[in-house]
């Protein structure tokens, strides 16, 4: 059976070595490895999306983590951000089980599609605007080809305004100064899904209480919400 559209996308993804500052840092940190993961064979690559390819909802984070995402291949997976994350994820019915631990853990979305503004894991994490702008393709595509969306969930500020950019560059919205961030924060946007603004599940925001696992199950149940109307 033929690959479908947006498989062909994910092994373009993965395949893609098109920032080299950041594939020296994706492959750096395989080798080096974190002391608690010595035993595993870091992915080393940019990291494909994750889910149901009839997703009505797509979350759009920033980038995979150097010993999360990177180590495993999986958006969000192996890491705080992803225990957070999958742990509302499953609440509200959109993930077959509450964690994320590597690839042939079973874990399955429902109505859900995991991405991310760039692709591979960068120092510090902070992406360049030279990479946000070459990683943005694979977004953009997505967008193309998840027919059946209603909302999207862009977790943090920068994520949040990759995907404005988009709407704006497409001509669907005239410019981003309409637009404030904010968690839990609703846009409804003339031919495009609402947009739902959350605060992004680091250990940074989740360890301060800056977001907490009831702000983020509102969140996703908010979504939820607007996909059965």
């Amino acid at each position: 059976m033929p690959k479908s559209a947006l498989e062909v996308l994910a092994d373009e993804v993965v395949e893609c070595t098109d920032c080299p500052r950041l594939v020296a840092h994706r492959r750096k940190m395989a080798e080096v490895k974190r002391r608690a993961y010595l035993d595993w064979e870091y992915w080393g690559k940019a990291v494909p999306p994750f889910g149901d390819p009839k997703a009505q909802m797509l979350v759009i984070g920033l980038a995979p983590a150097a010993h999360g995402g990177n180590r495993t291949g999986r958006m969000f997976t192996g890491d705080r951000s992803g225990d957070f994350l999958y742990r509302a994820l499953y609440e509200t019915e959109f993930a077959s089980q509450p964690t994320s631990e590597s690839r042939g853990d079973g874990l399955t979305l429902t109505g859900a599609y995991i991405t991310a503004a760039v692709r591979c894991a960068p120092p510090d994490n902070k992406p360049t605007l030279e990479e946000f702008q070459t990683c943005r393709k694979y977004l953009e595509r997505e967008l193309v080809l998840l027919k059946d969306l209603k909302c999207v969930v862009a977790l943090g500020k920068l994520a949040f305004d990759a995907y404005l950019g988009i709407l704006r560059d497409g001509g669907v919205i005239r410019s981003r100064a309409a637009f404030s961030f904010g968690h839990n924060v609703q846009y409804r946007i003339p031919g495009a899904p609402v947009l739902i603004g959350s605060y992004h599940p680091s250990q940074q925001n989740t360890s301060t209480g800056k977001l907490t696992a009831e702000m983020l199950h509102d969140v996703f149940a908010g979504a939820r919400a607007i996909i059965q109307r």
